[in-house]
């Protein structure tokens, strides 16, 4: 993986979690990331359900993920400010098993509107429900789309079809009917599954399906992340709801645990 300017990265082991240093780290196989503000976090434990059942998939054992789940929480900002830390469990060249690392990263400011590219059909990625193999792709096919002028690139399936975001979960208004993609190609976003259930808890009737980008024309269009929560895409619809799910999702934040 290249190396991440301002990041500080720890790397766990039976003695705790300590400095990488400069030796480069193996293939990402699985990860996992989310805001930390002023000592909060939304849905931290479903981040780390997230995490675990993909670790366990690559060889983890579950006591060592546990003690690094409490070594990871310990090490987390809990002053004023925005983080975005990020956990990963890496390809080793030396051995086995995976090595599971903790990057503490500031955020980057928050955005509440996107401005978006359409990507041409077909799915770049090998594991669309998997975070963490096709993360540096994604990454890379987002600069291009920055680079363009645009903040995300909206993915499509071979037939033109939108599936989500690059780096982020897709979800639009028709009426009072909040729809997303279907889940089998798309990745469980923790933020996206937050604004369901709150959906389904206020009786808000759902719809899953694939429409293709035209279809959205004049519909209040999102964009969910566990980074920024609800960013509009801009130019797609005007956007009245925006501002009370995005409270929503801040009544969901919960102060950090405090590990023992």
């Amino acid at each position: 993986m290249p190396p991440r300017d301002h990041d500080t990265v720890l790397r766990w082991s039976e003695h705790g979690l300590r400095a990488a240093g400069d030796e480069p780290a193996g293939a990402l196989l699985v990860a996992d990331s989310w805001l930390v503000a002023d000592g909060t976090v939304r849905a931290l434990d479903a981040h780390w359900a997230r995490f675990g059942g993909r670790c366990a998939q690559v060889g983890v054992a579950r006591a060592d993920l546990e003690r690094f789940r409490a070594a990871a929480n310990a090490a987390l900002p809990r002053g004023p400010g925005r983080w975005f830390p990020r956990v990963e469990a890496v390809a080793r060249t030396t051995r086995d098993l995976p090595e599971l690392r903790l990057a503490l990263r500031p955020a980057p400011p928050a955005a509440t509107v996107a401005r978006v590219l359409v990507a041409a059909p077909g799915d770049p990625r090998t594991r669309p429900r998997w975070k963490g193999p096709d993360l540096e792709r994604l990454i890379a096919l987002r600069a291009r789309a920055t680079a363009a002028g645009a903040d995300e690139l909206l993915l499509c399936d071979d037939d033109g079809r939108l599936l989500e975001g690059a780096l982020s979960s897709l979800l639009w208004w028709e009426g009072d009917t909040l729809c997303t993609t279907p889940d089998e190609r798309t990745l469980p976003g923790v933020t996206r599954e937050l604004l369901l259930a709150i959906a389904r808890r206020e009786g808000v009737q759902l719809c899953v399906r694939s429409p293709v980008p035209d279809e959205l024309a004049g519909c209040e269009t999102w964009l969910t992340s566990a980074l920024h929560g609800i960013r509009v895409v801009e130019g797609w619809g005007p956007a009245p709801r925006a501002a009370r799910w995005r409270a929503e999702l801040e009544r969901a934040a919960r102060a950090l645990p405090v590990e023992r």
